[in-house]
């Protein structure tokens, strides 16, 4: 949803150039309308024919190769959506260069108005809340530009607490006493994008920017979490790589910045414009990109730049043996238990990262549960979610924990692998970021 009340098909249209319908002029369920109405129905329509003129020149359209048939989608998605945008204002507080956003490029002129009307946003988040699993509370410009940004926020949370929060800002629209707040609101995750560890090489593209105010604020989150003993919100850095930043000597400067401050994850954005300034250190290919292949911010969603911090852990499969405790399984004995049956495995799990596994959550994500996943004989994944376990209690770096886990036999004889990993529930396996797995072969009788 545009600042103005427009509903936009997808994050890319910076211009609101592909309208699927306005809220404020539709029926009494203006979300309910747009979302089964006639242009959306046939923009769906279109794409399972393979392509539709509506998208024009949607950043987001992936081209169909040779010889590929269009995914054929069901036409009717519901009566409501289950993930929205919110764009409280599109006007921002600096220029960033060359970017579509900036304020010279008129992009405020494309909005019918300048700041999201409160009553209509709450109409609209009234309406499609109960369907909603995340609602990403940013789009183009500064959300918290916006007088009752946090307000929008804390309503989302306590009217509909199933509904994913997340947002991104530049950090600067806020002061310290409302970063603060903002950490009380209920919010699930906020990304700061500071793109430098020195004001010189931050304001060349953050222009008009202020690193010092940006980082202050950063703290000031991460300082107010900490104090209130919460696990949320998650705060991320996220740092684009330029020429003029991405010097050994500076990555490390941020790298240490954000152990200091203790945010939860600092990643990097790779990207390809402005022409004379993306970072050329890490384009595809180079061999500086294998060393932080894993700290790239869409590589994976638990990789982390702070040393230490990516999940890495070492998982012992434990063979029970007659009249002996369990022991290593060093010989990769397989198991074989009966068709239909489960069994129960005894592992060792253990922290080899410098941040604690948590075995709960007060919101249910980002728990770390042992998962064991079915695979073939080749090692393809037939069952990623195949079991789980709980781990005992939260695993603090360096621990180990025995854990045993149920597994269910699948109902066929025949040679299977069973591939084992940790998993921070609702985001990510370990594995993405670069832990390794233990397998054990599984012979069903």
């Amino acid at each position: 949803m545009l600042c103005d009340g427009r509903m936009v098909c997808g994050c890319a249209d910076p211009y609101g150039h592909r309208v699927l319908g306005d809220v404020r002029v539709a029926p009494v369920h203006p979300v309910n309308a747009i979302w089964t109405g006639t242009t959306i129905r046939t923009l769906r329509e279109e794409l399972n024919a393979g392509g539709s003129k509506f998208c024009g020149d949607c950043p987001l359209k992936l081209p169909l190769k040779k010889d590929d048939l269009p995914v054929t989608r069901p036409l009717d998605a519901g009566q409501l959506p289950s993930r929205l945008y919110i764009e409280c204002t599109a006007a921002c507080n600096i220029s960033c260069a060359e970017a579509c956003c900036a304020p010279e490029t008129g992009i405020t002129r494309t909005r019918q108005a300048g700041m999201l009307d409160f009553d209509l946003f709450r109409r609209v988040v009234d309406e499609a809340g109960p369907s909603l699993v995340r609602i990403d509370f940013f789009n183009y410009g500064e959300a918290f530009l916006h007088k009752r940004a946090i307000e929008m926020c804390e309503y989302i949370k306590t009217h509909f607490p199933q509904v994913y929060l997340y947002t991104s800002t530049n950090g600067l629209a806020f002061s310290e006493a409302r970063a603060r707040w903002l950490a009380h609101s209920g919010i699930d995750e906020v990304t700061f994008s500071i793109d430098g560890a020195t004001p010189d090489s931050y304001v060349k593209y953050r222009q008009r920017g202020r690193f010092d105010v940006a980082v202050a604020n950063l703290r000031a989150m991460a300082d107010e979490k900490r104090k209130a003993g919460r696990d949320l919100p998650f705060i991320n850095w996220r740092y684009i790589l330029f020429t003029w930043n991405d010097s050994e000597a500076e990555m490390d400067r941020a790298r240490q910045l954000a152990r200091d401050i203790g945010v939860d994850r600092l990643c990097w954005e790779l990207t390809d414009h402005p022409e004379e300034a993306y970072s050329r250190r890490f384009v595809q290919g180079a061999p500086a990109l294998d060393a932080i292949r894993h700290e790239i911010w869409d590589d994976n969603n638990l990789g982390n730049a702070i040393p230490g911090a990516p999940p890495r852990a070492r998982i012992d499969i434990r063979t029970l043996v007659p009249g002996l405790p369990a022991l290593p399984d060093l010989l990769d004995l397989p198991l074989r238990p009966h068709a239909g049956r489960p069994t129960e495995i005894y592992t060792r799990v253990e922290n080899l990262s410098t941040r604690a596994f948590p075995a709960q959550a007060s919101y249910g994500r980002r728990l770390v549960r042992l998962g064991a996943q079915l695979c073939d004989a080749s090692g393809a994944v037939i069952d990623r979610d195949f079991a789980r376990a709980w781990l005992p209690q939260p695993l603090e770096p360096g621990a180990r924990a025995d854990v045993a886990i149920t597994i269910p036999a699948p109902a066929q004889p025949g040679r299977y692998r069973l591939k084992f990993d940790l998993v921070s529930e609702g985001i990510d396996w370990f594995e993405r970021c670069g832990s390794e797995t233990t397998t054990k072969t599984l012979l069903v009788r």
